[in-house]
């Protein structure tokens, strides 16, 4: 088994990027960097940026807890909401700590790498820009939508597919990379992208100006997880194929392997998530479209939640085998 250090790169944002993360955190012979989606307009999260003008810190806060080896300890307590304070009501500790190291600091970066080092975090969680932008879905019926709550939860009974994703600067007239992702996509030996939602957590990431040629430059193995289920208003009736498709369509290459989950989830479960209009994703592998990638179909369901979930240790497993080809 090759025991070099091996630079791993997680693309993402949201509770996907955090299950990623947990399992990498307890690997050897790895340095991980996580590079997160900055447009969360939801909760807590949306409210921070609109009254004090900082970046979303939800996303980069669970990157944090899930890299730190307090995790178990840190979460109950940095993810507890405020209740009896009128200001703070609605407030996760956690998004109030990184608001006002930020602040202090004088940027989000050094917040972030601030938290970290309190949490004895090991690797490194970068922004994937430090600008303000709002993200601004078409749908196919020509119909714009503003801002990733609103994208991430739709209104009604029907909604048309989004055809595109792009993203509104607030003060600058464009929006740039955070350099030091750059570097870290160019000195990584493996890039794993995903799991997570496709056009607010993931797809994000990919249209800041930088990302897309550094990820075609690239000499790493791009590696992306597809989610187990569809998401209403994201990914109707999805297959894994269409999930693929998407995002090498924003990447303007082909991924070098699929992670992908081949177990169902029980009955219940399905019934449950149907009632929400998403359904189990299928990756039918015996078509010529995957020929040309590492195929991972593998049990990697958590069978210990009634949300359905990718298991972080399952998952670990995999990325052993992959970054030691074993």
């Amino acid at each position: 088994m090759d025991t070099q250090e091996k630079q791993i790169v997680t693309i993402g944002g949201g509770s996907g990027q955090f299950i990623f993360l947990s399992g990498l955190r307890d690997l050897e012979n790895i340095q991980a960097t996580a590079i997160v989606s900055m447009v969360d307009s939801g909760g807590s999260t949306g409210r921070l940026r609109d009254e004090f003008g900082i970046l979303p810190p939800g996303d980069i806060l669970k990157c944090i807890l899930a890299l730190s080896p307090y995790q178990d300890t840190c979460r109950s307590i940095l993810l507890k909401r405020f209740q009896k304070d009128r200001r703070l009501a609605g407030h996760s500790a956690g998004n109030m700590l990184l608001t006002m190291l930020s602040r202090y600091t004088g940027n989000f970066p050094a917040g972030v790498t601030a938290l970290a080092e309190i949490l004895d975090v090991d690797g490194t969680i970068l922004p994937v820009t430090i600008d303000r932008a709002t993200l601004v879905a078409e749908l196919t019926s020509g119909q714009r939508i503003y801002g990733e709550e609103a994208i991430d939860l739709p209104r009604g009974n029907q909604r048309e597919q989004i055809k595109d994703v792009f993203l509104v600067p607030h003060h600058n007239s464009s929006i740039s990379v955070y350099p030091p992702v750059l570097k870290a996509i160019e000195k990584a030996d493996y890039i794993f992208i995903g799991p997570g939602d496709l056009f607010t957590s993931i797809i994000p990431n990919l249209i800041v100006p930088g990302v897309k040629k550094a990820l075609q430059n690239t000499s790493a193995k791009i590696y992306f997880t597809i989610n187990i289920m569809t998401k209403f208003g994201e990914t109707h009736n999805f297959t894994g194929r269409d999930f693929v498709t998407n995002l090498e369509e924003r990447l303007g290459r082909e991924v070098d392997g699929i992670i992908g989950n081949k177990t169902r989830p029980v009955q219940k479960i399905l019934d449950n998530y149907l009632e929400q209009k998403s359904k189990f994703v299928n990756i039918d592998t015996t078509k010529p479209f995957w020929n040309h990638r590492k195929i991972h179909m593998e049990d990697i369901l958590d069978v210990n939640s009634m949300i359905v979930r990718h298991d972080s240790k399952k998952l670990a497993d995999i990325i052993l085998r992959i970054i030691h080809k074993t």
